[in-house]
């Protein structure tokens, strides 16, 4: 008993006391733009008229939405003697609430019941509800404070107090949605499975399970049923603190409560919850076997469930994941929703698996699966960029097939894609193809086939189609056309022809080019060494109009440094660039690494002090190449001098900050034996500041020893290290990754684990090591992905170094 009543104590500090009520006048007082002469339609209608200001006052609010004007007519009236009543207070308090302005509608409200205006108690808990929106549960509590005791017998409704707890929950206050909790009960109000389920999920998300599971129980002894999402949020907890015995127990009673739920949607609910915890703590095998076994039966839709779990995985970036989980609701007789199958599709492309995400895309066609336009742009040109025209082609013609596709913007897109294979023939194949199919190519499409062959140095094609549009057998050029003429021609090394291109074809055709094109054409012509020509453009650049801009002068200061060197460098960023008032860290860079590649490094680092003190904002970059400069000459105080000031400067040094001071220390090391297991090769470390890593070649090829560089990360183990076990631990890793798509991984992987694991603990026979290898050549070669590989070359490994130690385990 003593212990409820300090709670309730505590409780008590909750409550602010709200300031004296002050006089009507301070309502009035505290309303924006309310003067006195401001009163011409308040003296044609009589004060008392209360019905016509009700409306008036609801029309400026909601009609009008100029909540300042019913402010000032509100001011008005209140100087006549009007007193606001339920609705005027709530077409106010609303208006300002939609107007975004939330702490002025607390402060509004708090004014209304310090001048005895509190409206009545199911408008006040309309209000509350509303401002709970501004997610300030702190102002919303004072307030509520206050309404209790202008009106003792008030008593906010219990949604408000569940949302009022969240509130609190989510800003990490859990000490405060706790006595929360016992505010409501001392207010006549008997907490339900909501209020104690938020208050859980509030612990388990900053990571206090035990508090959680105390909260779970006091539900329990006040007799209040938890539901499925009560045990979803602490399942999310106890999975959060990698507690999975735990977990796994409760995730087999959270089936158990859905059997007893009426509410479809609670369900719902906290399957989605419990699939986006596993998800979320890489327990994806979970998802996998309750994919499988569907362990909630018919609580909760089957389609509903599986596509979840497809969002999910997709969301996680575990795009192989999600197709496998297609491959079962396909064996299921169910049907993809085609965002989900498009989700799959697209993330297989953008994490490089192109083979698969079209093996999915010929599947998903056979019950209607079409891409949209982005998937199908990601897919194409991952094809292209793999080399695989066939497949390409296939899939443009499955876009094209859709109905009310944009035929033309398809093969643009294609065309683009085909821009990254050496294959001009095509290019022409692809235009001939949409004349044929009366597909009238636009600018876009005859730019992208001369951007191709410009980029493949074939300039004579890319003029010949040209000359047919100058022509009009098609289109009229424009002025990327000639843009990429331009700068196709400078690439080739053909500087007069586009000389000419420039100076008399463009003028004579009407076209002027924008800084752009200007930009593409000065930078061929500083690469082809002809500095000249280019300030020549640049004059002309300037004298039509066009003004520069950053990429500019940073392509003209890096070209006069490589032409003039640095001097006129300088001469032109002092006369031209610094006094425009148009530059950026792209330029600063472009002249620091001037004055670094000139030998001036006392230049460079005064350039970089004297545009910190003219309050540029530098970045990495710019502090890096003077950092790098001053390790190559060994300037060791200088470095750490220009790194206390990007500390000044608010700016932090980054990963490739540290690895340029890496320069300024000695490498002095001692070697470590080391025996290389699963394809790594022998390694000596070396041990400084920073653990820096050097490869010792013994062979001529890696092959010549059964071993594989990989991926190039290094795990290193010294002699106690049993190595079996952690052979053993990979094995478990590689098992919980596979998507269990290919039978050769699904099945074998599992085996693997399982020998490796009996012989961690000795269980295993002599027997198994000739099995483990006979398994691990049946993985090799056999999957889709390389996973399979992977997994198989470390147990190889083990076998052929450590065979001793296999047999001693």
């Amino acid at each position: 008993m003593k212990g409820i009543l300090s709670l309730l104590q505590r409780t008590a500090l909750l409550e602010l006391p709200p300031p004296p009520p002050p006089p009507l006048s301070s309502l009035k007082q505290e309303i924006p733009g309310a003067e006195e002469g401001q009163n011409t339609e308040t003296e044609v209608i009589n004060i008392t008229d209360t019905t016509h200001w009700t409306r008036r006052i609801h029309r400026l609010c909601t009609v009008d939405h100029d909540v300042d004007s019913a402010l000032r007519l509100v001011h008005q009236l209140c100087l006549r003697g009007f007193h606001p009543d339920s609705l005027n207070i709530s077409s106010i308090l609303h208006a300002l609430c939609d107007a975004n302005r939330f702490f002025e509608a607390h402060h509004r409200f708090l004014l209304f019941i310090s001048s005895h205006c509190a409206p009545d108690e199911r408008t006040c808990n309309v209000l509350i509800a509303r401002l709970l929106d501004g997610h300030d549960p702190y102002c919303t509590l004072r307030m509520i404070n206050a309404l209790i005791s202008e009106k003792p017998e008030f008593v906010p409704s219990l949604v408000n107090y569940n949302r009022l707890l969240d509130g609190f929950c989510k800003l990490g206050r859990l000490e405060v949605a706790h006595l929360m909790l016992y505010h409501m009960m001392r207010r006549g109000h008997c907490p339900n499975v909501v209020s104690y389920t938020t208050l859980i999920n509030g612990y388990c998300k900053i990571g206090e399970v035990d508090a959680a599971k105390k909260v779970f129980d006091e539900m329990s002894e006040r007799g209040v049923r938890s539901n499925a999402l009560t045990y979803s949020a602490l399942i999310c907890g106890v999975f959060r603190k990698r507690e999975f015995d735990n977990g796994k127990t409760l995730m087999g009673k959270v089936w158990q409560v859905m059997g007893r739920e009426d509410d479809l949607q609670v369900n719902n609910a906290a399957f989605c919850s419990v699939i986006g915890c596993l998800c979320r703590e890489g327990l994806f095998h979970e998802v996998f076997k309750i994919a499988e076994d569907m362990p909630q039966g018919k609580n909760v839709l089957e389609e509903f469930a599986y596509g979840q779990m497809i969002d999910s995985l997709c969301r996680f970036n575990r795009y192989n994941g999600a197709a496998r989980i297609v491959y079962m609701m396909r064996k299921r007789g169910f049907i993809p929703g085609f965002v989900s199958y498009n989700s799959i599709v697209h993330g297989l492309c953008k994490d490089g698996d192109c083979l698969r995400a079209y093996q999915l895309l010929k599947e998903g066609m056979e019950f209607g699966y079409s891409p949209s336009e982005f998937t199908y742009t990601v897919l194409v040109e991952g094809l292209c960029r793999e080399y695989d025209l066939d497949k390409a082609k296939d899939v443009l013609n499955a876009i094209l097939s859709k109905e009310g596709v944009e035929k033309t913007r398809m093969y643009n897109i294609y065309l683009r894609a085909l821009c990254h294979m050496n294959n001009p023939t095509e290019l022409l194949n692809v235009l001939v193809i949409m004349l044929q199919s009366q597909c009238q190519p636009d600018v876009i499409t005859l730019n992208t086939v001369i951007k191709g062959f410009c980029k493949l140095g074939r300039v004579g094609e890319a003029l010949q189609v040209f000359d047919d549009m100058i022509m009009g057998k098609f289109c009229s050029p424009d002025e990327v056309t000639f843009t990429t003429i331009i700068y196709g021609l400078l690439s080739v090394g053909k500087a007069e022809k586009a000389a000419d291109f420039l100076h008399n074809v463009m003028p004579e055709k009407g076209v002027s080019l924008s800084v752009v094109s200007y930009n593409a054409i000065l930078n061929g012509l500083f690469k082809l060494g002809r500095a000249d020509e280019a300030m020549e453009v640049l004059d002309n650049m300037v004298c039509s109009g066009v003004d520069a801009d950053c990429v500019t002068y940073t392509t003209v200061i890096e070209g006069l440094c490589e032409s003039y060197g640095i001097d006129e460098a300088k001469k032109f960023w002092n006369n031209v660039v610094w006094p425009s008032g148009v530059h950026d860290n792209y330029v600063y860079a472009s002249i620091l690494k001037g004055l670094c590649r000139s030998d001036k490094f006392n230049e460079a680092c005064d350039l970089l002090y004297e545009l910190a003190d003219c309050g540029v904002t530098l970045n990495n970059v710019n502090y890096n190449i003077v950092i790098d400069y001053a390790c190559k000459l060994g300037l060791k105080r200088e470095a750490y001098r220009i790194i206390g000031e990007m500390r000044d400067n608010v700016v932090t040094p980054d990963a490739v900050t540290w690895r340029i001071l890496e320069k300024l220390h000695d490498t002095v090391g001692k070697k470590i034996e080391s025996t290389p297991v699963s394809g790594c090769v022998r390694i000596e470390i070396i041990c400084c500041q920073l653990e820096l890593c050097r490869f010792s070649w013994e062979r001529k090829s890696l092959t010549d020893d059964a071993e594989g560089l990989g991926t190039v990360a290094v795990i290193v183990m010294d002699n106690s290290t049993d190595i079996v076990d952690r052979i053993a631990r990979l094995s478990y890793f590689y098992k919980h990754e596979s998507c269990g798509q290919c039978t050769h991984c699904r099945e074998r992987m599992g085996w693997l684990w399982m020998i490796m694991e009996r012989m961690k603990v000795g269980n295993a026979k002599l027997v198994e090591i000739d099995m483990l290898h006979e398994v691990t050549n049946q993985i090799r070669g056999h999957t889709i992905c390389a996973l399979g590989d992977a997994a198989a070359w470390p147990v190889n490994g083990l076998i052929r170094h450590f065979k001793s130690e296999q047999e001693e385990e």
